[in-house]
This record gives structure tokens, C-alpha cells and sequence, in this order.
């Protein structure tokens, strides 16, 4: 009974993850957390060993949506690049940073901050004047299904803007991918489904360095944590494939709900 709940949990969670970009621990933690309060047969499940899980799920739910998406020719792998290349960092950095700050505190207005951007969704974007596209190395050209799309990234920018994001995430001990998305949309322009392709090749990089730590300093409990791998396997190539069936348009509109429940969640702890 036990493996096919973690199996259901493993699928959920890397399916969600992978469908928006957002990894899945954003879902996968509170949903072991509640589980390890109120049902028996997962008592064991302390706060740390829901951390290792999570972070072993997040390698197998990006290997599994990252080659999906590479396949189809989504992964912009270059812009990925440029902003892995500050994010990295910036985790090291937030989660340093930790230690000094009220998590409770920071959860709240985490939780204010995801709400806000979720909304910022809202507001009407005017299609940007890239000039000329071929002799601005800053602007990325990008085929889709035969369809091109142009975006401006500026290295520097992308770089800082990351670092920001990467600090904020080791901070907040949550998943870069639920900043990452919606800067690369509102602030970069890049399209949904090559931002969320993206994120997703991101993390996969993010999540093997923050997995390989744990495992190096005993965190990881096997026994429990192999239960939620082929979930996470199913539950990516899943996601990859539902996002390449939806238009941008959708695709948005999910991610501003689970943004709003995001929000909701953190500040619910931020309040408790």
C-alpha cells in the first residue's frame, strides 16, 4: 500500500513540476508533511528525510522532462546556461544566508511576493521591439514547431537577475523554478513553453549538485527514497508531453494558480 501511495505522490508531483518548469518539491514537501503528521504509515517521514527525498525526486523529474523536452526541441539551452550560471552561486549564497534570518518571517513574505507575481500575469504585455534581431547578439532566435520566436537575453542581466533568484531560493529552501518561470515570461519575454523547457534543464543541473551534497553528508535515506523514483520518472516524461499539448496561453494560467497556492501555503507558514 505504501509504494503505490509514493508511487501516486512521485507521478503528482513530478507531473506538476514538470508541466510548469517548478521541479515539483514546491508540492511534493507540503505533501509529505502532511502525510507524515496525519496518516501512520508514513510517521517515519521527518522534515530532513522529506528534503532528501525531494531533492533525489527533483534529479529523476528533470532527467525524465529534460530529455522530453530536448527531443522536441523546447530546451534553449544556451539561455539556460546564462542564468545557471548566477543561480548556482546564489543558492550557495542563500543558503548560507539561512542561518541568519526568521525562516517564519521570510516564508510570509516569500508567500506575498508568489501571489504578486502570480498577478502580475495579468497585465497586458505589448509585443517588444527586439531592432534588428540579426546583428543583436543579445537577442535569441529560437524555432519552435516551426514557428520562430525572438527575446532579448543580456548575459550580464540574466546573470544578475539569477543570482538574485538563486539567493532568494537557497533562503526560502524552495525550488528556483517557481521564480525562474515567471522572470524568463515577464521580464525576458521568452515564451512559455520554451521557459518552462528551460527551467526544467536548469534544474536538473541545480537539483544533481544540492542531491549530491546530501548524499555525500548521509542525508538520504534509500530504503524510503527509491520508493518515489519511478514516479518521478513517469510523472516527468508525462508533464513534458501534456505542455507540449497546451497553448501558452493555458500554460500560463496553471502557473498562475499554483503561483496563488504557493503563496498561500508559505504564508500560511510565515502565520503559524
Amino acid at each position: 500500500m505504501i509504494y503505490i501511495i509514493c508511487l501516486i505522490i512521485g507521478i503528482m508531483t513530478a507531473f506538476i513540476g514538470s508541466l510548469l518548469g517548478l521541479g515539483g518539491g514546491v508540492v511534493l514537501i507540503p505533501t509529505m508533511l502532511l502525510l507524515s503528521q496525519y496518516v501512520h504509515d508514513f510517521a517515519w517521514a521527518s522534515p530532513q528525510m522529506i528534503v532528501g527525498i525531494s531533492l533525489i525526486v527533483m534529479v529523476f523529474t528533470a532527467l525524465s522532462s529534460t530529455i522530453s523536452y530536448f527531443r522536441k526541441g523546447r530546451v534553449d539551452y544556451k539561455t539556460g546556461l546564462y542564468f545557471l550560471s548566477g543561480s548556482i552561486p546564489g543558492s550557495i549564497i542563500g543558503a548560507w544566508l539561512n542561518q541568519y534570518i526568521d525562516a517564519n518571517d521570510f516564508s510570509l513574505y516569500f508567500g506575498f511576493i508568489m501571489v504578486i507575481i502570480s498577478f502580475l500575469f495579468l497585465i497586458k504585455r505589448e509585443p517588444r521591439s527586439l531592432g534588428n534581431t540579426k546583428q543583436d547578439n543579445s537577442i535569441r532566435t529560437f524555432k519552435v514547431d516551426g514557428e520562430i520566436y525572438h527575446y532579448r537575453i543580456s548575459v550580464w542581466t540574466a546573470f544578475y537577475i539569477s543570482l538574485g533568484v538563486g539567493i532568494l531560493s537557497g533562503m526560502f529552501g524552495i525550488g528556483g523554478g517557481s521564480i525562474m518561470v515567471p522572470v524568463m515570461i515577464l521580464f525576458f519575454g521568452v515564451p512559455t513553453h520554451i521557459a518552462t523547457a528551460t527551467s526544467m534543464f536548469m534544474i536538473l543541473f541545480i537539483s544533481i549538485m544540492s542531491a549530491g551534497t546530501h548524499i555525500m553528508l548521509g542525508h538520504i535515506v534509500w530504503e524510503y527514497t527509491l520508493l518515489f523514483i519511478p514516479g518521478a520518472w513517469i510523472g516527468g516524461k508525462i508533464g513534458a508531453r501534456v505542455n507540449q499539448s497546451l497553448n501558452s496561453k493555458a500554460l500560463e494560467w496553471i502557473l498562475r494558480i499554483i503561483l496563488v497556492l504557493i503563496g498561500l501555503r508559505l504564508i500560511i507558514e510565515g502565520l503559524a
